[in-house]
């Protein structure tokens, strides 16, 4: 009798074991495969598992893999510059240090962003909205994010500027946490497509906040681990879109798709082709 008690407790301790082991892999580890067919995928800080975040071999990465979109990260120079870069410092992605704001685009262009993520990329450079936009544009589209537009004051007007430059603007989105930074741009030009992004502070979401942002906003974007369908069909109600970014969670992404989101901001897209991937953390 012991011995079957015995046999009985070894499963059931083995059988836990391995939940834990699951669990534990989705929760630390890059998630492996992702189903994202009949999504917009949007590339984020370029196909930033891949190549370092905002620079060109990234976005190249997230062309060639197939992304609708790709998201870059807009600060102002010292000398008013539109600068692709995600931190309001250069210390994380770069061997510089001090915030973006006290570099000249000269001194900017100095710095090497590519050692930090691969000494193959030593001495990748920087590079500009404007750099980008010449690259990229008509091969896909561009989400991007203004950075602290408070700290960068002056960047809607020279966002705007810049894109006016171009024909046709169905393919590209500007987007920010900062609300009054978009209905500025909108205001400049309401040919630029905006998008809003939402903070967990601002949930649950009021239907008459919805109404005045959906009336300026084509996308209202979300951190996955927030989001719920209502606020999703609600959304749709309105004839607007959701995007959603989420942090190394399969499970967040497989709820983005249940509760109907149009899109996710990744750092791996539709292409989880590699032996490991990642989604994207803001």
């Amino acid at each position: 009798m012991r011995r079957k008690w015995n046999k009985k407790k070894t499963i059931t301790i083995a059988i836990i074991s391995s939940c834990l082991i699951f669990l534990t892999g989705y929760i630390g580890h890059p998630v492996r495969k992702v189903e994202l067919e009949g999504l917009i995928t949007v590339a984020h800080r370029g196909a930033s598992s891949y190549a370092p975040e905002n620079t060109l071999p990234a976005f190249q990465k997230g062309l060639e893999l197939g992304a609708d979109f790709l998201e870059c990260d807009v600060h102002l120079s010292k000398d008013g510059e539109l600068i692709v870069i995600h931190d309001k410092r250069v210390d994380r992605t770069t061997d510089g240090t001090g915030p973006v704001r006290d570099f000249t685009l000269k001194e900017i262009k100095q710095l090497d962003a590519g050692s930090s993520f691969d000494e193959k990329y030593e001495g990748e450079r920087i590079i500009t909205l404007d750099e980008l936009m010449k690259e990229f544009y008509g091969k896909i589209g561009i989400l991007i994010e203004l950075k602290s537009p408070a700290l960068n004051p002056g960047i809607e007007e020279k966002v705007v500027e810049l894109l006016e430059q171009y024909a046709d603007l169905k393919s590209i989105v500007v987007q920010s946490f900062d609300v009054g930074a978009m209905k500025r741009i909108h205001e400049l030009n309401s040919d630029v497509q905006i998008a809003v992004l939402m903070k967990n502070t601002f949930m649950p979401i009021t239907s008459t906040y919805l109404d005045e942002l959906t009336s300026f906003a084509e996308f209202i974007n979300f951190n996955v681990s927030s989001l719920n369908k209502n606020v999703v069909e609600q959304i749709h109600e309105r004839d607007r879109k959701v995007l959603v970014w989420s942090k190394k969670d399969r499970r967040l992404i497989e709820k983005a798709v249940r509760y109907g989101a149009d899109g996710v901001i990744t750092d791996f897209s539709r292409w989880p082709a590699e032996p490991e991937v990642t989604s994207a953390e803001d």
